[in-house]
């Protein structure tokens, strides 16, 4: 299934996580924001904790939405949805049975009542298309998917957390919360709480708290504004700690770091050599 947590060009906000693409959502997720993207696709039992937009919305069984849905083309809702609000559709609704609807729907275009298909195989275009990402075939059969935010299956977005037991690869995002994942890659990126992981790579990003780690590093300018905690720490010269760093075997400053191996590998990230006065970041 989903095997990553991805976030890029994601920004929360007080009520809603603004999504500049596609949202996937694994199985047995919660997440206490409201979702608003270009196409919204949740596995079942789901929980979200505000309104669902996006131009397409599709939600598996058993999956709960606390406020409106609104899709700005067609919809798909599984078997035993319930939704606090009201549902919107501006296209074709495909709707499956005992859906629960508080505040009753509106739809301008045919409504089919029926157990739609399983987004199991929406969510699999998408696995496909991450892995095999750049491939002709894949773009030919799906060249509009733009995913944006994944979740894997029961990761949980709340106020003051945010936890999977998989890696996480934030780019371009602004973040709210305490992040915890396995291995953490994070780009360009500003997060307004803490980070805990396994191995994790700061590039461009600035933490408005602790990072917690194995081995850290911190390249191209970054800023951790309060403590860094590790066994390894490397740091590029011009990257910034506001508190102290405990690292039992050692912090090393260099002029530039060059990492040869990828995140998510076999064995953890950033187990290859580390070599100094290199130009230029290779993952």
């Amino acid at each position: 299934m989903l095997k990553k947590m991805i976030f890029r060009n994601v920004r929360f906000e007080e009520r809603s996580i603004l999504v500049n693409g596609d949202a996937v959502i694994g199985q047995n997720s919660r997440i206490d924001y409201g979702i608003i993207a270009k196409k919204v696709i949740m596995g079942e039992r789901v929980e979200i904790g505000g309104d669902v937009i996006g131009e397409e919305v599709r939600i598996d069984s058993f999956s709960t939405i606390s406020g409106d849905v609104v899709s700005k083309m067609d919809a798909y809702i599984g078997e035993f949805v319930g939704i606090s609000g009201k549902l919107t559709v501006y296209g074709d609704l495909e709707i499956g049975r005992n859906v629960r609807i508080k505040n009753g729907f509106e739809t301008r275009g045919l409504i089919t009542i029926q157990n739609p298909a399983s987004v199991v195989l929406i969510i699999l275009l998408y696995i496909m298309l991450l892995l095999r990402l750049g491939k002709a075939e894949m773009l030919e059969i799906e060249e509009d998917l733009n995913p944006a935010f994944v979740l894997p299956e029961k990761c949980f977005v709340e106020a003051t957390r945010i936890s999977t037991t998989k890696d996480a690869d934030i780019y371009d995002s602004r973040i709210s919360g305490n992040l915890k994942a396995r291995n953490i890659y994070m780009s360009r990126s500003e997060v307004f709480g803490s980070l805990k992981g396994r191995d994790i790579i700061l590039d461009s990003s600035t933490i408005h708290g602790n990072v917690t780690g194995r081995v850290i590093y911190l390249i191209n300018s970054s800023v951790v504004e309060a403590n860094l905690r590790g066994s390894r720490v490397y740091m590029e010269k011009g990257c910034i700690v506001g508190g102290g760093i405990v690292a039992r075997e050692g912090v090393w400053i260099k002029d530039s770091i060059v990492l040869k191996t990828d995140i998510g590998e076999e064995g953890g990230m950033g187990q290859g050599e580390v070599q100094e006065d290199v130009s230029g970041v290779v993952r």
